[in-house]
């Protein structure tokens, strides 16, 4: 902008907004393209628009175009293309938050910027409603088989670890039943909805809840099939199960807004917990019954 002369350190700053607005229109697009939802793809291009005129903003100052980093476009795509674009929506919409942060640093050095800072408030409020995906209406399906298969089989476990002490027998147990758990879950969701006559499809939920139910079920007993000891199996186990318990938690969280750690830290106490009264309900059984496996 003419009359406008930056020094170095303000000039160095308003480039990496620059670079950012660039990337984010660079990202928005690459999102839209791969949507197959109207109204969502006519928002994702919309918001890419946005970023493209604060880019041009940032341009009347700097007087330099500036390439989008690579990186993070391909970053978030990836992200996308594995858990959705809700997801990945999401992930951008922190990174307006922390853009909003910065721009009011310069503020008051620089014209324009608040309108910038406007249409960065409004991308907050278009994101929460911006897909209707499917991985996301059927989320309650695996919530299902995945909170009960870590409650019953990290309880399981833990009692057979002390009952039987033989990580192979364990295992093949533990597989047998959570087979005939993971049907019984998905035959139990399916009739749930049948009589509800909600918008989700019966059988797609109850093969959400099934599949996600025997997923988890396969990495809990995966540590009996490989480790020798029962102990450090169900320990490998029972950390497995935290892992799985954050990292779902996590996806949750950010993609529909819910607060992270007190949802983990309830599940994994629950979990925990079950499988410490499992553990001493298996020692018991064992010595009273003077089991030997």
């Amino acid at each position: 902008m003419a009359g406008f002369v930056p020094d170095p350190e303000l000039l160095r700053t308003l480039e990496k907004h620059q670079r950012g607005e660039i990337t984010e229109c660079q990202i928005y697009r690459r999102l839209a393209m791969s949507e197959n939802d109207p109204a969502a793809r006519s928002v994702l291009y919309r918001l890419a628009e946005e970023e493209l005129e604060h880019y041009k903003i940032w341009k009347q100052f700097t007087g330099r175009d500036m390439a989008p980093s690579r990186t993070r476009i391909w970053l978030h795509c990836m992200v996308a293309r594995v858990f959705g674009v809700t997801f990945a929506a999401k992930i951008m919409e922190a990174g307006e938050r922390r853009a909003q942060a910065a721009y009011r640093g310069v503020t008051a050095q620089v014209p324009g910027t608040e309108q910038v800072l406007a249409d960065e408030a409004v991308h907050e409020r278009e994101l929460v409603s911006l897909i209707d995906e499917e991985r996301l209406r059927y989320v309650g399906a695996v919530v299902l088989g995945l909170n009960d298969a870590l409650v019953e089989f990290t309880g399981m476990l833990a009692g057979l670890t002390f009952a039987i002490r033989n990580p192979p027998v364990i295992a093949v147990a533990a597989l047998i039943t959570g087979v005939a758990a993971a049907l019984s879950m998905a035959a139990s969701e399916y009739l749930s909805l049948r009589s509800e006559r909600g918008p989700n499809k019966p059988l797609k939920a109850a093969a959400y809840t099934g599949v996600t139910y025997l997923f988890t079920v396969a990495l809990l007993i995966l540590p009996f099939l490989v480790l020798a000891n029962p102990v450090m199996s169900l320990i490998v186990t029972l950390i497995a199960a935290v892992v799985i318990i954050f990292l779902f938690t996590f996806y949750i969280a950010v993609a529909k807004d819910l607060p992270f750690w007190q949802r983990f830290s309830e599940m994994a106490a629950i979990s925990l917990g079950i499988a410490g009264v499992s553990f001493a309900i298996g020692l018991a059984i064992r010595v009273v019954l003077n089991v030997n496996l």
